[in-house]
């Protein structure tokens, strides 16, 4: 693993945005201070003329290899959105198992978020629509282009989405760690999330 800036790389995490046509890729390095810097990001595309196990194969090899020359500590994917159209829903859920599957032989947790939980986190606002969700990943990370398309952005959104949750005051993935920080030291969209998070405990 070769760290955005020695001694100061807490967690590595590979978001995933999944999909059929196109699956978003997206590993982020976030430090002890919530710095978030870009590891790697792509998408792997497949046909919708290709049969469904050669489609999936494409999905499965591209997983393969950015796990083994990534080496994120956790893996990040898109929770199944049920309003989605069923061909739809098949086709995420398809993909999302494959890189689940991947994960899991090389012994590597996945966490699995809402697409309003990334949208809250990186905009502070679960309704946050794409273009917000970009430009949001695009300062966040410094970049000095936008990551496109926006299945690119939406990985990297659900990488640094959880690499926050994990260090937020309060949150279960917090929980042994040392790098919590004060609510001082969150940005405003991280403390939306932390708020939010608290309310739907206290409904549940």
């Amino acid at each position: 693993m070769t760290p955005a800036v020695a001694g100061s790389v807490n967690l590595r995490v590979l978001g995933v945005d999944p999909g059929l046509t196109r699956c978003g890729l997206g590993v982020v390095d976030v430090a002890r201070d919530r710095r978030a810097s870009l590891v790697g990001v792509g998408v792997v595309g497949t046909s919708a003329d290709q049969p469904l196990d050669a489609r999936l194969l494409v999905i499965a090899t591209a997983i393969d290899e950015w796990l083994e020359r990534y080496e994120p500590e956790v893996v990040a994917v898109e929770r199944v959105f049920s309003q989605l159209n069923v061909s739809t829903v098949m086709g995420v859920a398809q993909a999302s198992g494959v890189v689940i599957a991947a994960a899991a032989r090389k012994g590597i947790p996945v966490a699995l978020h809402t697409p309003s939980e990334v949208k809250a986190a990186v905009t502070g606002s679960g309704r946050a629509d794409k273009d917000a969700v970009t430009r949001m990943v695009t300062k966040i990370l410094r970049l000095d282009a936008s990551p496109r398309p926006a299945d690119a952005a939406d990985a990297l959104a659900l990488a640094l989405a959880h690499a926050w949750r994990g260090s937020a005051p309060g949150s279960p993935s917090a929980v042994g760690r040392t790098t919590a920080m004060p609510a001082t030291a969150m940005t405003p969209a991280q403390r939306a999330w932390v708020e939010a998070e608290s309310k739907a405990r206290r409904k549940s």
